[in-house]
């Protein structure tokens, strides 16, 4: 049992502990071990070193700070609500994990002012701040000057045995390392307890020497509990190391201070329970009912408010020097950071006419991103080790490496999910930064999570994804998509495109750039594709349109919808029954999910009700595409896996012709 006078510092933690203790408590959910242990490094952390302003939580030049360990989620719900952020009030406490509180079961960064990125997947946290601490060395190699740094913050985060066990997390501190991400400080909260009990039962690897095999510099605090000076000494060491991120693992006991539960499973992922909290309660010396935090912790916590308010001001007056000395580097940063676009920048975007020379749609997205890029300097972006197969490569600038940071071209090597979540944590940062990531469409199941997580967490990335289907040919099944893209179109808020031609391609390159926290996908060809007639690059902003006609909807027999790269196959087709004397409509739908957004008056001019007879064709499985074609309809796709030959071969061999649309359209039409 503690003693009854407690130091400022003791009370403090205490109060993390308990606001934590008591949230899980009040809901009945939660994971309260996390926070009890790890209590003592966060107030060393937050209280020492983190640079934040709790009255505007999006200052730009403000230390980011990830709970990687997401489950521990109260444990950053009380820092907050202590540390003085409005967007976290002891009513958001009492009200953790309910009906559209502030304070959700996993910190989520679209709901709670002062949550960085959203974390829960164990893993992805780590790896968003690899993404975070890459903005930060590229915005400072770009913008600092000798005489005036305008771009100067670190990247914390606490990460526990769950998330080292994960495999992204070894993806991104490889990277993190060979790049040298000296601003990037991890602490290890090594509380040896996972949910199935003791980690010694899975996980019994030196998680040190990993971190020295990948280029980081490592500490470790033996007394996570009550060692406040180590662990501050130990930051204080990891800052001073400047080209290598720093690890320090810290050695605590999970659920500190529970008489019964401390050092078990028991506490990691449920509430104490009423008699264990009062013996907790009693253990270290809190004499305070639920939610109470006394006066002097409340001062002491507050004193963050006037030293940000300072540290900003101090920042504005060192941008207002550099904007004197400066002044178009400073109009680029304060464009760039705000989001804000430059006007008539998608003139930039080419366009086609159909004698223009048939190009794959993946080199067409090479075209578009050297366009933009000179025009954007904000977009940057590499591929997962394909860059000459993903056509991805800016030309106007070299590679991000260590002593290269202000480059653009970012290369990930083989590590597809690490990719992804650098790309979530980049678009996070809040610096106006566009990323993209590329790598082929199969190799989306790699990364489906990190994906997912851009669509939820309202990052503005673009996904490149190449080799769209089986006409991909001889690298066979294992390579070829053929469920991905609807499958890919069930995730919400996730803005799938499959370009049929060069228009098709920068039109979707135009919305995903000024969408606004959407992320983008780009289905994109390896074979050729002709530039069509009626194609366009704002039509595309629809999600489906009319590609060709020339009949009333009235006299229509038929219509067919296409994307991607049958989207010619359905003109040819509708060509040739034309010839015959049918009436047929072609619709293009290069993104379903912005034709679903249309109202109900352009949907029907695209789709009129009164058409029945109607044929989907895709490269991919089938499913889905019932909604558009109806009872009397037929969908042309692929419903097993593909094969190993040409890639002409393949798509003949499964029935994606001119003659097979044909037959199909006269089997409907009787």
């Amino acid at each position: 049992m503690v003693v009854a006078t407690q130091s400022i510092q003791e009370l403090c933690i205490n109060a993390i502990r308990f606001l934590s203790i008591d949230g899980v408590e009040k809901a009945k959910s939660g994971h309260p071990g996390l926070p009890m242990g790890a209590a003592p490094m966060a107030f060393v952390l937050w209280d020492q070193f983190m640079k934040f302003n709790p009255k505007n939580p999006q200052w730009f030049n403000r230390d980011r700070f990830i709970l990687s360990a997401g489950h521990g989620s109260m444990l950053q719900y009380s820092l907050l609500h202590l540390y003085g952020y409005d967007s976290v009030t002891i009513e958001d406490i009492k009200q953790f994990r309910q009906w559209k509180s502030k304070t959700p079961g996993h910190p989520e960064n679209f709901v709670t002012a002062g949550i960085e990125v959203t974390t829960g997947p164990l893993g992805q946290g780590i790896a968003n701040g690899v993404g975070l601490a890459l903005a930060e060395a590229h915005l400072a190699a770009k913008f600092n000057k000798p005489d005036a740094t305008i771009v100067d913050h670190y990247t914390y985060v606490i990460l526990g045995d769950g998330c080292n066990m994960e495999g992204i997390s070894g993806e991104a501190a490889s990277l993190a390392g060979h790049w040298g991400l000296g601003k990037l400080i991890a602490l290890y909260d090594d509380n040896h307890i996972s949910i199935d009990g003791s980690t010694d039962i899975a996980f019994t690897e030196d998680v040190c020497k990993r971190y020295e095999a990948y280029g980081w510099h490592v500490q470790h605090v033996e007394n996570g509990n009550t060692d406040l000076e180590a662990i501050a000494s130990a930051i204080e060491a990891a800052k001073a190391v400047t080209d290598k991120p720093s690890l320090i693992k810290v050695t605590t006991t999970i659920g500190y201070g529970s008489p019964n539960k401390a050092d078990t499973a028991g506490v990691h992922g449920a509430a104490l329970g009423a008699d264990e909290v009062a013996l907790t309660r009693k253990e270290l010396g809190w004499n305070y009912d639920p939610f109470v935090v006394p006066e002097e912790v409340y001062n002491h916590f507050h004193k963050a408010i006037e030293r940000g308010a300072s540290l900003q001001a101090e920042w504005e007056e060192t941008f207002a020097t550099y904007k004197t000395k400066y002044p178009a580097e400073a109009t680029e940063f304060e464009n760039q950071i705000s989001g804000k676009l430059p006007e008539n920048w998608a003139d930039c975007l080419p366009s086609y006419t159909p004698e223009d020379k048939a190009l794959a749609s993946r080199k067409h997205s090479e075209i578009c991103l050297n366009a933009i890029a000179p025009v954007l300097p904000q977009l940057v972006g590499g591929s997962a080790d394909l860059t000459h197969s993903n056509l991805t490569e800016i030309h106007c600038s070299g590679d991000f490496q260590k002593g290269a940071y202000e480059n653009r071209n970012i290369h990930f090597g083989v590590r597809e999910h690490a990719m992804g979540a650098i790309c979530n944590g980049i678009a996070l940062h809040n610096s106006g930064l566009i990323p993209y990531g590329a790598t082929f469409l199969v190799f989306t199941d790699y990364m489906r999570n990190s994906i997912r997580l851009s669509a939820l967490s309202e990052a503005k990335v673009i996904w490149v994804m190449t080799h769209d289907s089986i006409a991909l040919g001889e690298d066979g099944p294992t390579h070829q998509p053929v469920e991905h893209v609807m499958s890919l179109r069930m995730i919400p808020d996730l803005l799938v495109f499959r370009p049929a031609d060069g228009n098709e391609t920068s039109g979707a390159y135009k919305v995903a750039i000024e969408a606004d926290k959407t992320p983008s996908l780009m289905a994109l060809t390896r074979q050729g594709l002709p530039n069509l007639a009626g194609s366009s690059i704002d039509a595309v902003a629809k999600g489906g349109y009319v590609l060709s006609c020339g009949f009333a909807p009235e006299e229509l027999d038929l219509i067919l919808i296409g994307t991607g790269s049958e989207v010619g196959l359905c003109v040819e087709a509708a060509e040739k029954l034309k010839a015959e004397g049918l009436k047929v409509r072609v619709v293009s739908m290069p993104c379903v999910e912005l034709f679903d957004q249309q109202d109900e008056a352009y949907k029907e001019s695209v789709l009129p009700k009164s058409v029945k007879k109607r044929i989907s064709v895709e490269a991919g499985v089938t499913y889905g595409w019932e909604r558009f074609v109806g009872d009397e309809g037929v969908c042309i796709g692929i419903n097993t896996f593909g094969a190993s030959a040409p890639g002409g071969v393949v798509m003949e061999k499964f029935g994606f012709t001119v003659d097979n649309v044909v037959a199909q359209a006269k089997a409907i039409l009787g």
